[in-house]
């Protein structure tokens, strides 16, 4: 008989992103349903290794533990087969191990943290703030609203939970009263606030109620001139959350450097003009960050805007990958020097890692340990939502770009994203859904929106509506390559092959000018299915690691290079993990 005995601890381990060992019931749950392919030894494996998380379990110490010495049957075959097991059950893989790392000849070690039991974690919900003047100015109560659960989710996770925006929407206007809203949501705390403009100025009051007893904890009212309402957002939002840090957590280190005002409000203008995304907005937005690090050395969410900034530079074909990725990087590192806790500049150095060095594993442990530092930064979704895209993983993929929707689901880029997302793992028509929804709230403000439509529009065979919107692409964009060479690869699939061959011969004779990705001449081929050139400048964009190359294995504009050796071998030169995996 297998030994009985296991760890003493809480009953219910926890680990990312979605999965529950319940040890009183023997169960493995991932969003909250029983994982049925993993029962007894296996089972109780992998309780032995998530208890230990973090360390190397050795074979003996395994044989020991969970193979008495009546155990009927090989000890080796046993163990591989229940590792095996596991792995299945988790969705890992053995070449590019998630979970279940195998350390050669020693034993096995669980690379994910556990997330600490539920009952040590404070929850607090914050109710949508009231606009207490009902005009216009909603949107101002509707941010800084946005601005808090974002904020807040930063201070502690592992200490202080915060209810989801999506989550608390429908006690807008509520009629409920703190009890009964903290016994539906399970939380202690609840905070609410109002906003009220009167002429030029704007009042925020805020207070936090313990559910418990109704009692209130603290309270503050905040006057501000409304000169610019989006540096007021994150302002009294940061404000907010420092007071309630003192009440909820005495302890929480503070930043190793507290900006002063002139600093921060090169930052905050470094963030308006990051989240606008064309080059020059990008280009001004590392301006006002390098002038926020001048004022104050030390100041790591500058460095991490700094990377943000050159991330997006080579995300959007606006330099070469060798050009601004290095930056991004170094300004990542910097900021991690100086916070460490800092999810921003782990998911810029992921970013990093995934489209630059193509270190899949590195890049996945980033994604997830942002995520895990700030389960409430909504930047870090998407972008591991495209490594687990490119990797194959569509269900995993599509479950990120869902949960940054719910997030932060007015964010123009992130519904751009999430379609993208949807439309690799063949949902087409939740794709499209997802783009008209994301041009309805804005039709011209992000022009990657009409370019992941028209994309859209083509695999679905519907090749006017695909031009249309890939036209408004170039339009938006002011003639980016990418969009450019989307449109060339749309012309060619409907037969106007002749445009799509000036578009080609336009982004070579532009190459000898400025930055075009080799990648974007290679789209243009393969829709004319011109196999030769597509390969030549495929291989020039391997040795450029164009950005867009980690999609190589799921993006179906390549459908018809995918037989070829030449393409079979471009994958395994980028050691893209197998879709299995």
């Amino acid at each position: 008989m297998l030994s009985t005995e296991l760890s003493s601890g809480p009953t219910l381990l926890r680990f990312p992103p979605h999965y529950v060992i319940d040890l009183s019931s023997g169960e493995l749950l991932r969003k909250g349903e029983k994982v049925d392919e993993l029962q007894d030894l296996p089972f109780r494996l992998l309780v032995l290794l998530v208890q230990r998380a973090g360390e190397l379990v050795t074979r003996p110490e395994l044989k020991n533990g969970l193979w008495p010495d009546d155990t009927f049957g090989g000890f080796e075959d046993g163990l591989n087969t229940a590792i095996r097991k596991i792995r299945i059950a988790l969705s890992d893989s053995a070449d590019n191990p998630t979970y279940i790392e195998t350390i050669p000849r020693k034993g096995y070690r669980f690379k994910m943290r556990l997330a600490p039991p539920a009952a040590q974690r404070k929850m607090l919900a914050v109710l949508p703030f009231e606009n207490l003047g009902g005009g216009p100015e909603e949107y101002l109560s509707d941010g800084i609203w946005g601005e808090m659960i974002n904020i807040l989710g930063t201070l502690a996770p592992q200490e202080l939970g915060v209810i989801a925006r999506s989550t608390m929407r429908k006690y807008r206007n509520t009629d409920k009263t703190i009890a009964e809203i903290g016994s539906e949501l399970g939380v202690g705390y609840v905070l609410e606030g109002s906003v009220q403009r009167v002429g030029d100025r704007v009042r925020i009051s805020a207070s936090l109620v313990q559910v418990s007893d109704q009692t209130p904890l603290w309270a503050k009212p905040y006057d501000r001139l409304l000169t610019d309402p989006l540096a007021v957002q994150p302002e009294v939002a940061t404000k907010i959350a420092d007071s309630l840090a003192v009440e909820l957590l005495p302890e929480r280190r503070r930043p190793a450097v507290e900006p002063n005002s002139a600093a921060y409000d090169c930052y905050l203008r470094g963030r308006f003009f990051w989240n606008k995304r064309k080059e020059g907005d990008l280009k001004k937005a590392i301006e006002y960050f390098n002038r926020a690090i001048n004022e104050q050395p030390g100041y790591a969410q500058a460095y991490a805007g700094l990377a943000d900034c050159y991330a997006m530079l080579a995300w959007n074909t606006m330099l070469p990958p060798g050009a601004s990725l290095p930056k991004a990087r170094a300004a990542a590192e910097k900021a991690l020097q100086l916070d460490e806790r800092l999810a921003e500049a782990h998911t810029s150095l992921a970013f990093c890692r995934l489209f630059h060095d193509w270190d899949w594993q590195a890049a996945e442990r980033g994604f997830q340990h942002a995520i895990e530092l700030n389960p409430s930064y909504g930047v870090a979704r998407p972008w591991y939502a495209f490594q687990l895209s490119a990797m194959g993983r569509h269900l995993e993929a599509v479950d990120e770009a869902r949960r940054a929707l719910r997030l932060d689901p007015f964010s123009l880029a992130i519904g751009a994203s999430a379609a993208l997302v949807f439309s690799l793992a063949g949902n087409h028509d939740e794709a499209v859904e997802q783009c008209l929804k994301t041009l309805e709230m804005n039709p011209t403000g992000f022009y990657q929106t009409h370019f992941v439509l028209g994309a859209c529009y083509e695999v679905k065979g519907m090749f006017e509506e695909a031009v249309e919107a890939l036209r408004e692409a170039v339009k938006l964009s002011e003639g980016n390559p990418h969009m450019l060479a989307a449109l060339g690869y749309a012309l060619a699939r409907s037969g106007r092959t002749e445009d799509a061959s000036d578009i080609a011969q336009e982004l070579k004779d532009r190459a000898t000018q400025s930055y075009v990705p080799p990648y974007n001449i290679a789209m243009v081929y393969a829709g004319l299915a011109r196999k030769d050139d597509a390969f030549e400048w495929m291989e020039r964009a391997f040795e450029e690691r164009s950005i867009w190359m980690i999609f190589l294995n799921v993006h179906p504009m390549f459908d018809d290079l995918r037989p070829d050796s030449r393409f079979k071998l471009l994958v395994e030169r980028m050691k893209i993990p197998h879709p299995a995996a």
